[in-house]
């Protein structure tokens, strides 16, 4: 009876080697959670001696350049395992209902989505689509490589001018789920047509005429004096986000102002117009970020942020010896 079984073990390794090594191959093209979701297959197996894969892997093709690839919001049949699914759904519903979900972090009246237009996946509307596909990543701001959940408690603390959520959370988990049903398909470290929104270039802006341009074209949805409405949330004053969060850059308002508004009429303002907006918004009150000094430790700030760090007076210091 042991002839049966060892072959039997031995077709089970054969095909376990061919499925890793399209994996693997996949793995060049596609981020992980690919497997994960569409397959359920997050579990680990039973810990066993590995097959000697050295000749497969000598004959798979080098993995491609990271390049740019096309914009696609993937769909909810691509995850066939129920229990995931519910977790991306929950995330998406955090994401849209974040100040009522998650009162104990938001200290303000924004919501993920307003930032993230259509759930994420809108493109040029700093969509979600493929963004778990790009991290790890080193962010300036920080000075150290992050994974997504700390690029999440970032928006935490400053855009919504609140608490990080726990990594561990169900919370967490939810969201960071949703972002990667998002990134189904994507090629690792790839960047995807329609990420962010379109930079416009630096212009001076000039708060009187930006503070006129918002009297006609913004207080329809934000209110007159900024604080909000039922259509959109406020700009400035002390339910808006704080001075450490990338909206509170000008150059990063102004293409947002750009690309997005007037909800009623987008991409109408012309770039000087947006940036005299942006500059009329940002030089309004608005919550302070503590630590915000710290910031870029390397000291390489952007021109455009609104606050002194400490690493870019000590870096100016030393120049001038």
């Amino acid at each position: 009876m042991t002839a049966p079984v060892s072959a039997s073990r031995e077709r089970r390794r054969s095909n376990e080697l061919a499925l890793r090594s399209r994996l693997v191959v996949q793995g060049a093209t596609s981020v992980a959670v690919t497997a994960c979701l569409a397959l359920g297959a997050c579990t680990p197996a039973p810990a066993s001696t590995p097959p000697d894969t050295t000749a497969a892997s000598a004959s798979l093709p080098t993995p491609a350049a990271v390049r740019k690839v096309s914009f696609r919001v993937p769909d909810e049949s691509e995850v066939t395992d129920t229990v995931v699914l519910a977790s991306v759904r929950r995330g998406r519903a955090l994401l849209r209902n974040t100040r009522d979900s998650l009162p104990a972090h938001v200290g303000n009246k924004l919501q993920c989505v307003s930032c993230h237009a259509a759930d994420g996946t809108q493109k040029n509307a700093m969509p979600l689509v493929g963004i778990y596909a790009r991290f790890p990543q080193y962010r300036s701001r920080a000075g150290a490589t992050q994974i997504i959940g700390d690029r999440v408690n970032d928006c935490f603390k400053r855009s919504m001018n609140g608490t990080p959520l726990d990594p561990e959370s169900r919370d967490m988990r939810d969201m960071v789920a949703y972002m990667a049903f998002l990134s189904l398909g994507y090629p690792v470290g790839a960047e995807v047509e329609g990420q962010g929104f379109p930079r416009v270039p630096p212009l001076p802006g000039d708060t009187t005429r930006g503070a006129a341009l918002f009297a006609s074209k913004c207080v329809a949805c934000h209110g007159s004096d900024g604080q909000g409405t039922d259509l959109a949330p406020p700009v400035w004053g002390p339910n808006s986000y704080n001075i450490g969060a990338g909206m509170a850059r000008v150059r990063t308002a102004a293409g947002f102002i750009k690309e997005l508004m007037p909800q009623t009429a987008p991409r109408t303002l012309t770039a000087q117009e947006a940036y005299d907006v942006a500059t009329y918004i940002n030089t309004r009150p608005r919550p302070d970020f503590k630590g915000k000094e710290l910031d870029w430790p390397h000291g390489d700030p952007p021109p455009d942020v609104a606050y002194p760090t400490r690493a870019a007076a000590t870096r100016k210091a030393v120049s001038k010896r």
